[in-house]
């Protein structure tokens, strides 16, 4: 069922201004946004005209080039957004899964969420922000770009997206390949429970991608509450487990534990900063992880 806009809690909202957006290769100096320019000139170098969108800032407008033509167009410089952060969200079924206690609030509601609060820290910082929603034999992307017309597109995509289907394939993932660049920041947020997602993010890293993983666990998995007699359902391969809770409990637990301390390892080596988020936690501990004092990248 499609959802309306987000919204960040204030409470939130108000701990984001405290974040900064880094990479690995930041130097602390660079054009409007905080990351350093790839170009070594002074002053800032011209790239590209674009047009105006509601929230961007009336200097940038070439006005001479308005007299000319009677429309608003914007002087896009290399120096101004050199990182453009890109997120993906994992949108197979597996990520509508919420906890009996908070039926209403799934592992992607906290995703959208969380998303929504990455591109609120690069709007606020004058970095670009784009995403792709990853699901079977759909890969829908939004290229980066700052200004209030994302944030407002980001929101009625968000409002479509619904959790169906596998992780895509192979062909599908094909199109990303092409649009994220040498220097941008990737942040995927999933469950981590599909080999193909993993996979996608260790080539990333390969390829001299900096990537960060938020592996989105709901409260039940962290505590298994279960006692008597259920059944489990796989939602994405029908599969099904039916079991006593109380008697499942001991070998979930170190199952899941060896699962997750294998998912790490794994992340470790390819070089991949990675934190949890349980359904039950702030949105935004993740991002404290990693964008607050001391969370920037070594």
């Amino acid at each position: 069922m499609a959802r309306g806009p987000l919204a960040i809690p204030p409470e939130i909202r108000s701990r984001l201004k405290r974040l900064r957006l880094r990479t690995r290769s930041d130097l602390g100096t660079g054009g409007f946004g905080l990351h350093p320019s790839r170009n070594k000139g002074a002053g800032l170098e011209f790239a590209a005209y674009r047009a105006y969108e509601p929230g961007d800032e009336p200097r940038r407008i070439d006005w001479k080039l308005f007299a000319r033509s009677d429309k608003f167009f914007v002087r896009e410089a290399e120096q101004e957004s050199p990182v453009s952060v890109w997120i993906l969200i994992d949108a197979s079924a597996s990520m509508g899964q919420a906890d009996r206690a908070r039926p209403d609030w799934s592992r992607l509601d906290a995703a959208k969420l969380m998303a929504l609060c990455i591109a609120e820290l690069a709007q606020q910082q004058g970095d670009r922000f784009g995403w792709m929603s990853l699901q079977e034999a759909a890969l829908s992307l939004a290229e980066p770009r700052s200004g209030r017309a994302q944030m407002d597109r980001l929101q009625i995509d968000f409002a479509r997206l619904v959790a169906a289907g596998t992780f895509p394939d192979a062909a599908t993932l094909a199109p990303l390949w092409e649009r994220i660049g040498a220097h941008d920041l990737v942040l995927f947020l999933s469950d981590c429970f599909d080999e193909r997602g993993i996979a996608l993010i260790e080539r990333l890293a390969k390829a001299g991608r900096e990537v960060l993983c938020v592996q989105m666990l709901t409260v039940e998995e962290r505590d298994f509450p279960f006692d008597g007699g259920y059944r489990f359902l796989d939602p994405e391969s029908g599969e099904a487990l039916i079991g006593d809770g109380k008697a499942l409990r001991d070998s979930f637990f170190a199952r899941f534990a060896a699962a997750r301390a294998a998912l790490a390892e794994r992340l470790d080596a390819a070089g991949i900063r990675h934190a949890t988020h349980v359904l039950d936690e702030p949105v935004d501990l993740p991002l404290r992880a990693f964008f607050g004092r001391g969370g920037a990248a070594e």
